[in-house]
């Protein structure tokens, strides 16, 4: 019982304090991109490491006037808590992981990139092995031939938590800089060219 009220406690309060929080941290900081001038207005696949999550929202607004995305998210508490806090800025959510309901979520995906709707998605979420490429992101766009971005994701200053993925959190008052690759066509690649592209561009900017 008391888990269960301290779970729906935390599903109120943390997304918006996270919000806050990511908000802060993009104000406090200086913030830098690195990337091609525009992307194409056809939907893309936005694909980050899980530990660069946090300040994905940003890069994403360089291309986008107003976000039009959905993130792939697991449907465990952790996921729910990314999804409510990732709603504060206008991005909505695909539930589901590539370890339970593959094939309906991977299908969600598709069609909202059909319709229009970019994907952003974690190649090696919700649980690893971490820095690892999975087979959704290269399933889905080579379905949907839809272009593939890579976004890094690299603060000065930053504190780092002892979770699977080593999860990145920026101090304020540093230098983040966003490196977001060129747009990727991996539609006529065989999966595993494909994985080592992607986890390649993944790594490029790793320390």
């Amino acid at each position: 019982m008391f888990k269960k009220l301290s779970r729906s406690f935390a599903l109120m309060v943390v997304p918006f304090l996270g919000s806050l929080l990511i908000k802060f941290l993009h104000l406090t900081n200086k913030n830098v991109f690195h990337g091609p001038a525009e992307l194409s207005d056809e939907a893309f696949i936005l694909g980050c490491w899980h530990n660069d999550l946090l300040m994905l929202p940003y890069p994403y607004l360089q291309y986008r006037k107003v976000f039009h995305v959905k993130a792939m998210i697991s449907n465990h508490f952790d996921g729910e808590l990314i999804a409510r806090t990732i709603k504060h800025f206008g991005i909505g959510h695909i539930a589901g992981s590539s370890n339970k309901n593959a094939a309906r979520v991977l299908i969600q995906a598709m069609k909202n990139i059909k319709n229009g709707t970019d994907i952003a998605i974690t190649p090696d979420g919700p649980r690893g092995p971490r820095h690892s490429v999975a087979d959704g992101i290269i399933v889905i766009a080579q379905k949907t031939q839809a272009k593939v971005v890579l976004v890094s994701i690299k603060p000065s200053k930053y504190w780092q938590l002892n979770s699977w993925d080593r999860f990145i959190i920026p101090k304020p008052f540093g230098t983040i800089n966003y490196y977001l690759s060129e747009e990727l066509d991996i539609a006529s690649m065989d999966k595993e060219e494909a994985r080592i592209l992607i986890e390649k561009g993944l790594l490029a900017h790793e320390n």
